[in-house]
């Protein structure tokens, strides 16, 4: 067989370990997503991915999916991320793959998580296995963004939200507090459910709340409920609202001191200067939190920005003219532009 034809071989079981791990979007955390392929005589003979964290990983479901185990010592196991080397609150992947005696691995990129980074690999191969790794290297890289991010930034993958109208507000200066005033459609609104089931948390700044008292949750969709981030400076949020209703893990970020917390309502103390973004990240980073989806008002979503401390920006270009009200956080550069029925979503990547 060429190199060529077996780098192509290589790469298409890979994308098939990459389509299976996307099960995973916003069930693993904190763990990343993977997905493992078994292969023998050019034949898929198992499969699996990580469902969830504390459940078995892709490697245990794809091997525990082979119904005649004996053709594992003549197979090769693929994975998207590499095989962890070390127990945590399942067995190491290495050990199970060096059990059955599979000869060959093939892996998409390196773990960037100091505990394995590179130590899974060297394992197999001091066990004698044959291990080939850097297979779509970058896009199994970019399925575990929030993963990746998290390891080498030591901060959230941050994604900034917002919905604007044609004439760029977001909205008015005044408006009915029993009527929401809705800019976007049903159906980006659901998707931004199911962007919310995606995220480990959410954020919104004290005027958000005050004047939206949100949810927070995933009503339109299915999936858990992110953590609730909430910035209140100086307290003015009561008991009333939905984000103090202790039903969802909540961290309130305040320069009020001494407050007592619950199991779901725990404050964290922050000075409101300057530097707060880089605060809030380094509070998320602290709770392991490795995906923030902010969706802030105009406020708090312009100052991630002016501090380059984001990574992607989803706004939705709704089908109505507000003519007056808070103007639209403003953002630069290219963009994906897609439709959803009558608003424009665009997407901007950060390439810091």
């Amino acid at each position: 067989m060429s190199y060529f034809c077996e780098v192509k071989i290589h790469e298409n079981y890979i994308k098939r370990c990459i389509q299976l791990a996307k099960n995973g979007l916003g069930t693993t955390y904190p763990n990343p997503m993977v997905g493992s392929v078994i292969v023998y005589n050019n034949e898929i003979i198992g499969e699996g991915w990580h469902q969830k964290s504390g459940e078995p990983h892709a490697e245990v479901n794809a091997i525990n999916s082979v119904k005649d185990k004996s053709l594992l010592a003549k197979a090769t196991i693929y994975v998207s991320l590499e095989p962890c080397s070390h127990f945590g609150k399942t067995p190491p992947c290495c050990d199970l793959i060096i059990k059955h005696k599979i000869p060959n691995v093939v892996v998409g990129t390196i773990d960037p998580n100091s505990k394995v980074s590179g130590s899974g690999i060297k394992r197999l191969q001091e066990n004698g296995a044959n291990v080939t790794f850097g297979v779509l290297e970058k896009e199994c890289s970019e399925l575990n963004k929030r993963f990746f991010t998290f390891h080498q930034k030591n901060r959230p993958y941050i994604i900034l939200k917002w919905a604007e109208s044609q004439d760029g507000f977001i909205a008015p200066l005044t408006k009915d507090k029993t009527e929401p005033v809705w800019i976007s459609n049903e159906f980006s609104r659901q998707l931004v459910h199911k962007w919310r089931s995606e995220e480990q948390a959410i954020l919104v700044g004290t005027k958000t709340v005050l004047d939206d008292n949100p949810k927070l949750d995933v009503r339109d969709w299915t999936g858990e409920n992110p953590i609730r981030i909430v910035l209140d400076r100086t307290g003015k949020i009561s008991d009333a609202f939905f984000v103090k209703d202790g039903k969802t893990k909540t961290i309130i970020i305040t320069e009020q001191e001494n407050l007592t917390f619950s199991e779901n309502c725990i404050y964290e103390n922050a000075i409101f200067d300057i530097k707060l973004t880089k605060t809030i990240a380094d509070i998320s980073y602290k709770y392991g939190i490795q995906s923030i989806l902010i969706e802030g008002g105009k406020q708090t979503l312009q100052s991630f920005i002016d501090d380059n401390l984001w990574d992607e920006a989803r706004i939705f270009i709704g089908n109505k003219h507000l003519k007056s009200g808070i103007k639209a956080p403003v953002l630069n550069g290219n963009c994906q532009v897609k439709t959803i029925k009558d608003d424009q979503l665009k997407l901007f990547f950060s390439h810091d």
